[in-house]
């Protein structure tokens, strides 16, 4: 049985985390951290079969004896959160987006030399994942493409995360990508963005939670991959494996990739 801590805890994705950490066989929530929920019991936040109260700090994962910590906060705090992880032997897997190149670099140092590992990814959905990768496999037998992405309208970033990366891992499996023949752009930003020669559109709309369609073509022929979520519980199974796994994968693993061996 691994022990699981959750930082984030009384937020809509922390609480959707403890709630599959409760309902997983092989797991035990040991420890609930949040400093703007503290005090609060988890079951009055709609996560039952809890008996915690959400702490303001990570000493409650050490008092729990947590071997795994997962993240789902803001970048400002994730950065302390897995610093403490790494110096208290204490797994991380980190949802939490927005962190630099400089981060990875330093988390990789603390946690090659932590007795603990941790697996950081922007996107923990399997099926975007593989979406992805299936994009990158395709991108060099077309000539044009198209990514399209869709949220809902609480998202305040465009392109998202998932659709950057998609274009970019893309562009640089692909040969070269045919120019935009619009002469003459009627709306402004009716061709959306353009990453690496590929286009980029947002699509910001209520009654949607997560979506991307990637459109290939070439003589004759197109090609979409399209990957939907409808809900945060999407994000779960990924999580899981990471938190199964992250003890067996050694330093920092960034994506999910690698626990998924594409």
């Amino acid at each position: 049985m691994t022990r699981v801590g959750v930082f984030g805890a009384g937020g809509r994705m922390g609480t959707t985390v403890c709630q599959a950490v409760i309902a997983a066989p092989d797991l035990e929530l040991v420890a609930a951290v949040d400093p703007h929920h503290s005090g609060r019991e988890l079951a009055g936040l709609g996560v039952p079969h809890s008996s915690l109260t959400i702490a303001p700090s990570a000493d409650a994962l050490a008092d729990g004896g947590a071997e795994v910590a997962v993240d789902f906060t803001v970048v400002d705090a994730a950065r302390g959160n897995v610093e403490w992880c790494a110096a208290h032997d204490v797994h991380a897997v980190v949802g939490t987006t927005g962190f630099s190149d400089d981060d990875l670099v330093r988390f990789g140092e603390l946690f090659t030399s932590s007795g603990a590992n941790a697996v950081i990814a922007p996107n923990f959905t399997i099926g975007a994942v593989l979406m992805m990768r299936f994009a990158e496999l395709a991108a060099r037998w077309f000539e044009t493409a198209e990514v399209v992405e869709i949220h809902h309208d609480r998202k305040i970033d465009a392109p998202s995360g998932t659709a950057m990366l998609t274009a970019q891992r893309m562009a640089a499996a692909g040969g070269e990508w045919a120019a935009d023949p619009t002469e003459r752009v009627v709306a402004q930003g009716a061709r959306g963005g353009h990453v690496g020669g590929i286009g980029v559109h947002s699509l910001r709309l209520r009654g949607v939670f997560a979506h991307q369609e990637v459109v290939l073509g070439t003589d004759g022929q197109t090609l979409t991959i399209r990957h939907d979520s409808y809900d945060r519980t999407a994000y779960m199974p990924g999580v899981l494996l990471a938190v199964r796994q992250v003890a067996s994968r050694p330093g920092l693993t960034v994506g999910l990739d690698a626990l998924l061996d594409l």
